[in-house]
């Protein structure tokens, strides 16, 4: 079974989704047959390298509410994060690009350590105030996921993995997505936001069944042994 994620690194609902996700694959009966691939959604892809001001000021503007409903905002969602084993900072968080982010999440997904980056650069932003759009920055959390820090450090120097990102971003229109995170699983059943975890196993569940449907087999193609339907036995 195959479950292709989009999301972002500055979104917050992404990384709760991804630790609901994890709670509901940890609970799948076939989950050592699950393969997770992670896509790249840029949420602003107009946004500078590093933004000037703190979160707080930028959420404000960009939805029109004071500083102290941007505040309680990021509290709440401080609360909500808890829960699902983060420790969120937006007083920390220094907002900026994440094209070259999700390079390199390309570059770990053939490197093998994928799903490792993107835990690193989600607490990097959200917890630990690293500058997500630094290049520098970036191959010092990549070198932290296990990635080779001179080859992260070409491939951001190049546009390596460039058309890779813009092709993850076709799809997600092709798809029709237009928040995240956003859940794929066998290219067929589609999840929209950061489920709770009963959700997400819910639809694995299905998908599974979906691809395994039951076969009934009739030993010597006769019309099968006699036994109890519906409360009634033949004697």
């Amino acid at each position: 079974m195959k479950v292709e994620i989009w999301s972002d690194i500055v979104c917050p609902w992404c990384a709760i989704g991804k630790h609901r996700f994890e709670k509901a694959l940890a609970q799948f009966a076939h989950r050592e047959e699950v393969e997770v691939s992670w896509h790249s959604f840029e949420l602003d892809p107009s946004a500078p390298r590093e933004r000037e001001g703190d979160l707080a000021e930028h959420l404000a503007g960009k939805y029109g509410v004071s500083r102290e409903q941007a505040d309680g905002m990021h509290r709440q969602m401080t609360e909500t994060a808890a829960s699902d084993g983060w420790d969120f900072h937006f007083e920390r968080a220094r907002g900026g690009n994440t094209f070259d982010a999700h390079r390199l999440l390309h570059l770990a997904a053939e490197r093998g350590v994928q799903d490792t980056l993107k835990e690193r650069l989600f607490r990097g932003y959200l917890e630990e105030g690293e500058r997500i759009g630094d290049p520098e920055t970036l191959v010092r959390l990549a070198a932290d996921a296990g990635l080779d820090a001179d080859e992260a450090r070409a491939v951001l120097a190049s546009d390596r993995y460039a058309d890779d990102v813009r092709a993850d971003e076709r799809q997600a229109q092709a798809y029709g997505i237009t928040g995240v995170p956003f859940f794929v699983v066998d290219r067929k059943y589609g999840v929209s936001g950061a489920q709770p975890p009963d959700a997400i196993l819910h639809v694995l569940d299905t998908a599974w069944a979906d691809a395994h449907p039951l076969q009934m087999l009739t030993p010597g193609g006769g019309d099968g042994a006699e036994g109890c339907v519906d409360g009634s036995c033949t004697i």
